[in-house]
């Protein structure tokens, strides 16, 4: 079994994939658009250069999305997307990149648990938490 996050966007998800690829150094193995697909006929003009499905790895780990269309999207709440990192550094640098126009919960820094987390909802509306565990003695 393999479970994988698929993200919902409201109409900036090659935007936002984009962003995710170089911050999370991951490759997008595969993006198309709604006017790409076989049912591009049957699809609002407007709505063709929208993002119909994207896949892209990072590491060991697949991250999905797609626009949703306007009368199916909603603002995701109820669930947060988990980065765990092992330098500080890193954990620094990724949550800083994702409050850049986003908005923090919960400023990166020590707690009890780890080195570093943090929560955050980046610009594109996703939820975040971002934490770099204590390496065990």
């Amino acid at each position: 079994m393999q479970l994988n996050t698929y993200l919902l966007f409201n109409g900036n998800c090659e935007e936002a994939f984009k962003f995710y690829e170089t911050l999370l150094i991951g490759k997008i193995e595969m993006m198309q658009t709604h006017g790409e697909s076989p049912m591009a006929d049957k699809v609002a003009p407007e709505w063709r250069g929208k993002v119909m499905h994207v896949r892209m790895s990072a590491g060991d780990n697949v991250v999905m999305g797609s626009d949703a269309p306007p009368e199916h999207y909603s603002v995701p709440q109820g669930f947060s997307v988990s980065i765990g990192v092992k330098e500080p550094a890193e954990a620094e640098r990724i949550f800083s990149a994702l409050a850049a126009g986003g908005k923090v919960q919960m400023q990166i820094g020590p707690t009890f648990w780890s080195i570093r987390f943090g929560m955050v909802t980046d610009r594109f509306g996703i939820p975040w938490m971002v934490n770099c565990t204590k390496v065990a003695p």
